[in-house]
């Protein structure tokens, strides 16, 4: 009964602080609501706001672990962190975002910096390196040779920036990015209750449940505020695992993923394989 309150309890603070973070931007959108509208991929009008309020959610979610996994108090911080800075990034992306000469992927917004164009994806990528930087230093243990813990830094840092960017990439259909979070965030939390880690995926798990049915019926979107933020603690829950190959594996997948990216639609194979098309069209509103 106590692995399964250990389960339940970071869940639902996720969930609340998410479904509070929603109703309170909705009562009071910052700058008016019509900043926040967008046109989704079906041509219905959605609101950022739902972004925003998984940002908040997942910060505050990700601190209150500390209630239930008290050994989580750096942990509670990194996810924080990493959480945080996802949301500051992607909204400056999502605010911000250069549409008359726009740079798409990795690649086109390093491409864009070299020419000496700084875009917003360019900034987003500095600061969510920064803070994965931050969160890998504070759920990577102390001990060990100065070298070695700093490579496991460096790889935890990766992980926490790839993670963020992959739930990011997957965000191009409503729902899709939360069901992705979902199945990396169920296991983790199951796999190990109570601890640091476990309070983490989580809450992870509470965050995009709670913001699910809204970005199902596509009144709301994530957008890289959302995105990235959840993406951002869930990848802050993989780096904080002990175990080296679930790390090393979680990495190698996310740094795999990212790069296809840049050639291959995930859209287009999603559509073209019978159980991934199932599993996305799930709960989603009939176009």
């Amino acid at each position: 009964m106590s692995r399964l309150v250990d389960v339940a309890l970071p869940a639902a603070l996720g969930a609340a602080a998410t479904t509070a973070a929603t109703a309170v931007l909705e009562s009071r959108p910052p700058a008016g609501r019509e900043r926040w509208e967008r046109t989704n991929y079906a041509g219905r009008t959605v609101t950022l706001l739902g972004g925003a309020a998984v940002g908040a959610g997942a910060c505050a979610a990700a601190l209150a672990t500390t209630a239930t996994a008290p050994a989580a108090g750096r942990a509670a911080v990194a996810g924080a962190v990493a959480a945080g800075a996802g949301a500051a990034m992607g909204l400056v992306d999502d605010l911000r975002e250069d549409t008359a000469e726009p740079a798409k992927g990795l690649r086109g917004h390093l491409g864009a910096l070299a020419r000496g164009r700084v875009t917003t994806g360019a900034l987003k990528i500095a600061g969510i390196g920064a803070g994965a930087l931050v969160a890998s230093w504070l759920v990577t243990p102390r001990q060990g040779a100065g070298v070695a813990r700093a490579a496991e830094v460096l790889t935890g840092a990766a992980l926490v920036a790839a993670t963020a960017n992959l739930h990011n990439l997957f965000d191009l259909r409503p729902g899709r990015t939360l069901k992705v979070a979902t199945l990396v965030s169920a296991p983790l939390a199951v796999g190990a209750p109570g601890t640091a880690p476990g309070a983490l995926a989580a809450a992870a798990f509470g965050v995009a449940g709670a913001a699910l049915p809204d970005d199902l019926r596509e009144t709301a979107m994530l957008g890289d505020t959302g995105a990235n933020a959840l993406g951002g603690l869930v990848g802050t829950a993989l780096a904080a695992q002990p175990s080296r190959a679930v790390r090393g594996g979680a990495l190698a997948a996310a740094v795999a993923l990212t790069l296809l990216s840049e050639r291959v639609s995930f859209s287009r194979v999603i559509e073209r394989t019978g159980p991934l098309r199932r599993l996305d069209a799930l709960g989603r509103r009939a176009r």
